[in-house]
């Protein structure tokens, strides 16, 4: 694999771990199911193309290790199992029990999860033959991943497979695709063939269950039945884990299965006891035996082993002692004044942190200095990394001050697009929700105001009535001791103003950290002048046509905060059962999830009926019993009453089919029309009487409450059940189910109460909202929320609008009281009549209606206490914000709008409303489009609340905050004590070391990436400081385009493409990719997708290969090939920047100010946010030259791995590469050698087409079945190792072939279809061509060991020594034309190795340690020091390796001392240390 994942905590897991909870509900915590891999793997389309080279090691990797871990947790639960099993068979009464269950446990929850796994993937091979698509693809690599695992871990038997077909059928057709799956994926040939041959034949795959120790003889008889029944029934190898025995898992994977003996016929291990206890005579008879009965061959080879174990044991107690004894010295070095190496290295680091901040803070003092508004001067900003506190500073203010944002009514632009923000509430401060939608909203607007259109996005708050009064309130008790009543209305209304104004100058301070491109003077407050009439304006009109109307209906009554609710305002919870919950106003807690029953005797005295209800309180207020009318068990009863026990009222017995279930219960139910709302409507089909019980504050009124009357409705229901207790009606009491609605903010029991109240006929609304969404007048993305809409809307109930709060709209309805009239009742009250209601949009047009609907008397008003629901303002803001219903140039000019974006949560109670009130009130729709975001949650998937302290301010994330700070930031809220507590148990969880600082941009990005249609956002902030790190990479990278386009750099008017190299071409046909690739998904408000399109261009193409391929042009080009070079790079930077600022403004923005433009070009287009959004320009898009490179790329990928198998990590280790190639595949590479070579850090690449031109000793690997690579080793590896690892796989490899044809050669495969024979017969060639290669590479390395040996003996026979040939990179220098011709003549002393005139200053012997790539190792070794000067290491007479140019030469200590050299690091012991340091550096001029 080329990359490696490394974030095991990204959405991915999220997603299993979610998955896995609907597999294996009873699954441990934190264990990911088979089931959930499989299914993300299907989705996964990787390894298909060349050109997702870039993609897919990332998950296809991360899948890989879920099923790894898999495999690891069952194995070490097996293993675990078997010990404890072990001890529990052996009568230990120490053998934890308890565990031993949970590992059973879990092992079932295994296999249950392993065979629902094959399942999944025979139910996928019914009609294909893959698993994924019509190629092999990611999931059939985990497949192979999960069989091999299973395979060599012994964990099932093959009768799993057996019982599938198509997975048998699979497993003989997969091999012809291992080839796409092995370079796809990077998957050694020999890891394939295992597989197969692992499951194919039998023996590793299908493996006999470990037989259990010897059991007492009771144990063994109570066992027989079961061990029969499992013979019978063919028991499989997953399911004997149960019952695995005490045979551990190192003796299953060391002995052939065919050898393994019954436990009791073995020696226990451990079978030696403590004084004082007996082991059981049957145990050791058994252990005696085994001892005699030994084999002495097993007996020696035991011996042996163990003789080695203590060898080593004693070689590592010597290496600690060693050790310890050198970290005492280092103490003791330190303790006497010294510091160690890395103290020192984390002194310097801090330092350098010190000097980075100080050198930051005189930038921001500087910037500080500047007049507010002013642009930043670049020029005098000198920043050597990326801070996003530099970055970030000064532009978004110089944006506002030159009024980038503001749209023009008069525009001629042909073009508009006009948004609204969703205002946030002014109860606090924005979150990471709020930020999200501002990211997406400022993306989207930032990209259409750079795509030529006039874009106006108008900003705002919402007042939030019955949430920010209730935090005002709360406020006001915990500072002053105050009640709103105690202030009275004015004065709270002064506070609330105040509060809202502080809230609110945070609120908007925080957008513009955002970045948020709004048009700052066109912000409102749905509390603003203009908005409070536009919402008198739609009260009044909305009255006169009768789509408003007064009436007495059931509410949502908060009795704490005494106001009705509406549906969003109320937070429902499950009640299991019976439960005892805590609610505000009582001291004790109270019971619910129950249900009483009691009975009602007959007003004759002939009997009773009996009735069942959870909230007993209300038979208080019951009017009547219903029953079923088709019921024999009432029929007599029909038209007869019965007598309430504590008032006497008379209660009709009623027969009702609508709300009667016969077979529920007592099949009679008691009816309470004031307080349910199934009842209300009976009461309304029966012509019942309405009697409210309770008071506003939750008390029992003087309404027939008896005894009763004064008291809390929760108090009073355990007397009321006392009470029928006493008088013989109770009945008993029994768990219920049941939904419990609490009030969002007091978390009150709501009350459904009888109020009369203000409400909006929303059903012709309603019909015409689902209209207009059919017919595709409004478009509604992701198209998966038009079925919430359909459903809210054609089921829509009618809205109360009414509010019984200070703080809102107050209604503009007026209670005319008529002089001499005792009988007007009381408004508010139910006493009221609904005719001497009038409105006004103000009191003299209510006096007026009021006088010409009650002529000649003398009339009173009182305007309604009440105020209306904020989301009746909210539903006006689309162009109440234009001041409507003034006719002003904005609303001409901007409404409708173009788009909505919000939240998918607000769906029926925002954006519905917003709709109907436009088409009612304005007759067309307020926008043409919606857009749905996802919900933010946290990196564990938990709904943002404060009390887990997962509710993060932007702000936080943006500065960066210690823990200790966002501790502090739980204080002076709402918050219990004890929930503090908790919040902050979560911040330590999640944020131990506090948020590092990451800037507005890399939020953003974050954000706006995470945004995929229809899912929820698990924002990990890990993932922000990502991309935080990202933006330190653009910054640099722009500083080394700076440093290569030079200060005298003019930019191009125009780039050509024929005077372009192919790497040029290729950048921009990558770069107009993107381009069209980001317009489409923002057209699409595909986010993901355009976030990926530019991340992939900057990171992968321009960062990793473009930059890469600048490097050699600017060091040795012509200045033809720079100029175009460098022309093509400040394109790609200049335009790159100007596709990502939508994203990322800030950052953005600093970079192309610092990019040198035409001067013309810079008047027109003084900031990156009003230049124009790149448009693709397709004469640049050369697909097959992408292609041509996107294969190089797997080449190079190829190249690098073949670099790294053997231990080539250094970029100055450069060996030649040579591409063996069909006819079709060079024609690919034709041109991109070069290319190839730098990316690949090679000193040159040769495209061939005769193996006869590859030197030997050379590694080798197959790109594909067109290109073998061959890397040149000569002097860089091993040689004898590296033919036993080539021969080993060319072993496989026949094993492969063969195996495919002798299935091939079968009678039955002649029914095999055509498809599948030709997909074996490109196999069978591939093997074959698999195994050339292979024996090629074999015999290159043979000849490779042979040649020094035919060297040495034809000196042998002249009567010389050999002579070494060094290396590449250690040769010495080539010797002058006269000295050239003269071969070396061996001297007496030197042992033949030393050149012409060249004298030996130093040998000796020593031992050599290798510190770099290769295992440490310790050899005898002579080295020599000549005064070329040459150092050479040699084992007897022949040169075993030469060091080329040596760095450094230090002491590690008086006996040993380390030599660096370009190529490799060596550590020397030697009692000669100090001399041989000395005149090496002499020597070398060190």
């Amino acid at each position: 694999m080329e990359q490696v994942f490394q974030a095991p905590d990204c959405v991915w897991r999220q997603a299993l771990l979610a998955a896995t909870k609907g597999d294996l509900p009873h699954a441990p915590e934190g264990v990911i199911s088979l089931g959930a891999v499989f299914r993300l793997a299907l989705t996964v389309d990787e390894g298909r193309h060349a050109s997702t080279k870039h993609a897919y090691p990332l998950r296809s990797n991360f899948l890989r290790s879920r099923v790894d871990a898999w495999i690891d947790r069952v194995s070490l639960a097996r293993s675990a199992y078997e010990t404890l099993r072990a001890n529990a068979n052996g009568e230990n009464e120490n053998a934890p029990k308890k565990r031993l269950q949970a590992l059973g446990a879990e092992l079932k929850h295994a296999q249950e999860d392993l065979t629902a796994f094959f399942d999944e993937c025979e139910a996928c091979l019914i009609v294909g033959t893959y698993l994924a698509s019509e190629h092999a693809s990611c999931a059939d690599y985990l497949v192979f991943a999960l069989a091999h695992g299973l395979a060599r871990s012994k964990i099932c038997g093959k009768d799993l497979l057996e019982k599938r077909p198509g997975l048998c059928r699979w497993l003989s057709t997969i091999s012809a695709s291992c080839g796409t799956v092995k370079s796809a994926f990077g998957v050694d040939e020999a890891y394939l063939s295992s597989t197969l041959g692992s499951l194919e034949g039998g023996k590793d795959w299908c493996v006999e269950a470990p037989k259990p120790p010897a059991k007492p003889k009771k144990e063994q008889q109570q066992g027989k039945k079961k061990d029969k029944k499992d013979k019978k029934g063919g028991q499989s190898n997953f399911a004997s884990l149960a019952a695995l025995s005490s045979v551990s898992a190192a003796q299953a994977d060391d002995e052939p299965a065919a050898d393994k003996k019954p436990a009791a016929d073995k020696k226990p291990a451990g079978d030696k006891k403590p004084a004082g206890k007996e082991k059981p005579a049957a145990a050791a008879a058994g252990g005696a035996k085994a001892e005699e009965e030994e084999d002495p061959v097993k007996k020696a080879k035991k011996d042996r082993k163990k003789a080695e174990k203590e060898a080593k044991k004693a070689k590592m107690l010597a290496k600690k002692a060693k050790r310890e004894a050198e970290e005492a010295a280092k103490k003791a070095k330190g303790a006497s004044g010294g510091k160690s190496k890395k103290e020192k290295k984390a002194e310097e680091a801090a330092a350098k942190k010190r000097k980075q901040l100080e050198e930051e803070e005189a930038t921001l003092r500087f910037l500080d200095s500047q007049p507010k508004g002013s642009k930043k001067k670049i020029d005098e900003v000198k920043i050597q990394s990326y801070s996003p506190r530099i970055v970030e500073h000064s532009w978004y203010a110089w944006w506002e001050k030159e009024g980038f944002f503001t749209a023009n009514n008069k525009h001629t632009k042909g073009k508009t697009f006009t948004i609204v923000i969703p205002p946030p509430n002014v109860t606090g401060t924005l979150h990471l929700g709020h930020a999200l939608t501002d990211s997406i909203e400022d993306t989207i607007v930032r990209w259409k105001r750079m795509s030529g259109y006039e874009a106006l996005w108008v900003p705002g708050t919402d007042h939030a009535g019955i949430a920010t009064q209730t935090v005002v309130e709360k406020k006001l008790m915990r500072e002053k001791g105050l009640t709103r009543h105690d202030l009275g209305r004015e004065k709270f209304l002064e506070e609330v103003h105040a509060f809202a104004r502080d809230k609110k100058s945070t609120i908007l301070n925080q957008i513009r950290r955002l970045g948020s491109s709004v048009d700052w003077t066109r912000e409102r407050f749905t509390m603003d002048d203009d908005l409070q009439l536009a919402v008198k304006e739609a009260f009044c009109r909305m009255f006169e046509k009768g789509l408003i109307y007064r009436d007495a209906r059931l509410v949502n009554w908060c009795c704490h905060l005494n106001t009705a609710l509406s549906d969003i305002e109320v937070d429902y919870i499950d009640v299991p059962g019976r439960t005892m919950l805590s609610v505000p106003g009582h001291d004790d807690q109270v019971e619910f999830g129950c249900i009483t029953s009691f009975a009602y005797p007959l007003e004759d005295g002939s009997g009773e009926i009996v009735v069942a209800t959870t909230r007993i309180e209300t038979m208080l207020g019951d009017t009547a019993v219903a029953v079923h009318p088709k019921d024999p068990r009432y029929t007599h009863l029909h038209g007869k009453f019965l007598k309430h026990p504590v008032n006497g009222r008379r209660i009709p017995i009623i027969t009702d089919a609508i709300l009667v279930d016969m077979e529920f219960g007592t099949g009679a139910v008691k009816i309470t029309p004031a307080h349910d709302p199934n009842d209300f409507a009976t009461g309304q089909r029966h012509n019942l009487e309405f009697i409210n019980v309770f008071d506003d504050n939750g008390l029992l009124n003087g309404n027939g409450t008896g005894q009763f009357e004064g008291m809390k409705r929760f108090v009073a229901r355990t007397k009321i059940v006392e009470f029928l207790q006493e008088k013989g009606l109770f009945r008993g009491k029994a768990d219920n189910e049941m939904r419990l609605g609490l009030c969002s903010r007091s978390k009150d029991v709501i009350e459904p109460m009888l109020k009369p109240q203000w409400w909006v006929n929303c059903k012709e609304m309603g019909a015409d909202a689902v209209n207009v969404v059919r017919n595709g007048e409004l478009k509604i993305v992701p198209k998966d929320y038009e079925k919430t809409w359909f459903f809210w809307m054609e089921n829509i109930r009618d809205w109360c609008i009414s509010r019984q709060l200070w703080w809102g709209h107050r209604i503009p309805a007026f209670y005319v009281q008529v002089e001499g009239d005792e009988e007007g009742g009381i408004p508010g009250r139910n006493s009221e009549k609904k005719d001497r209601w009038v409105v006004g949009r103000t009191e003299e047009e209510a006096m007026a209606n009021a006088k010409a609907k009650f002529p000649g008397k003398e009339i009173k008003l009182i305007q309604d206490e009440d105020v209306l629901d904020t989301w009746f303002s909210s539903g006006l803001f689309p162009f109440s914000s234009f001041k409507w219903p003034r006719e002003t140039d904005d609303l001409k000019a901007f409404f409708p709008t173009q788009l909505l974006e919000t939240g998918h949560d607000i769906l029926f109670f925002w954006v519905a409303r917003m709709v109907m009130m436009s088409r009612c009130l304005m007759g067309v729709l307020p926008f043409k489009e919606v857009f749905l975001h996802a919900m933010v949650r946290d990196a564990h998937g938990r709904k943002m609340s404060k009390s887990l302290g997962n509710v993060i301010d932007p702000l936080d994330v943006i500065r960066g905050i210690t823990l200790e700070g966002l501790h502090k930031t739980l204080m002076g809220g709402n918050l219990d004590p004890k929930e503090v507590e908790k919040a902050k148990e979560g911040q330590k969880q999640d944020y131990p070391e506090g948020i590092e600082e990451c800037g507005t941009d890399a939020l953003r990005f974050a954000l706006v990436a995470y945004t995929s249609q229809g899912r929820d956002v698990n924002l990990d902030v890990k993932r922000v400081v990502g991309y935080r790190h990202w933006c330190n990479k653009l910054f640099n990278a722009l500083r080394y385009a700076m440093m290569n386009l030079g200060e005298a750099y003019v930019a191009p008017d125009e780039i050509r493409p024929q005077d372009l190299s192919l790497s040029c071409k290729w950048i921009l046909s990558r770069l107009n990719q993107a381009i069209a690739s980001t317009v489409k998904a923002m057209d699409e408000y595909q986010f993901t997708q355009a976030t990926t399109a530019i991340y992939a261009f900057w990171q992968y193409d321009l960062c990793d290969v473009f930059i890469e391929l600048v490097k050699p042009v600017m060091a040795s080009g012509s200045d033809a090939e720079k100029k175009a070079t460098r022309d093509t790079l400040w394109a790609c930077l200049e335009v790159g920047l100007r596709l990502l600022h939508p994203f990322m403004p800030f950052l953005t923005e600093e970079l192309w100010q610092r990019l040198p433009k035409n001067a013309d070009y810079a008047k027109e287009f003084p900031s990156i946010t009003i230049a124009p959004y790149p448009k693709c320009a397709e004469e640049f898009v050369d697909q097959s030259l992408v292609d041509r490179m996107a294969y190089s790329g797997v080449v190079v990928n190829k190249i690098r791995s073949l670099r790294a198998t053997y231990g080539l990590v250094s970029n100055k280790q450069q060996p030649d590469v040579f591409l063996l190639c069909e006819p079709e595949s060079k024609a690919k590479l034709d041109g991109l050698e070069s290319y190839v070579a730098t990316l690949s850090v090679s000193g040159s690449v040769r495209c061939v087409t005769d193996a006869k031109e590859i030197p030997e000793g050379c590694g080798v690997a197959p790109v594909d079945s067109g290109v073998v690579a061959y890397v040149v080793l000569t002097g860089l590896v091993d040689p004898e190792g590296e033919i036993k690892r080539l021969e080993k796989k060319l072993k496989e490899c026949e094993a492969g072939r063969q195996k495919l044809e002798k299935r091939m050669s079968l009678p039955e495969y002649a029914k095999t279809p055509d498809k599948f024979k030709a997909e074996d017969n490109e196999k069978i060639a591939n093997f074959k061509s698999e195994e050339a290669n292979l024996a090629q590479a074999v015999d290159g390395f043979r000849a490779m060991l042979a040649k020094p040996k035919e060297q040495k003996q034809q000196q042998a026979e002249k009567g010389g020594k050999p002579e070494p040939k060094p290396s590449k990179e250690e040769a010495a220098p080539e010797p002058k034309a006269a000295e050239s011709e003269e071969a070396p003549r061996p001297r007496a002393e030197s042992s033949g190795f030393l050149k012409v005139g060249e004298k030996m200053v130093m040998k000796g012997d020593v031992k050599k340690k290798s510190t770099g790539f290769f295992s440490l190792t310790s050899q005898a070794r002579t080295l020599v020091l000549t005064d070329a000067p040459r150092l050479l290491y040699m084992e007897g007479t022949e040169t075993r390796g030469e060091f080329g140019r040596v760095l450094s030469c230090t002491m590690k200590s008086d006996s040993a001392f380390v030599i660096k050299s370009d190529q490799k690091e060596r550590i020397i012991e030697t009692p000669d240390a100090k001399a041989w340091t000395e005149a090496i550096a002499k020597h070398y001029k060190l």
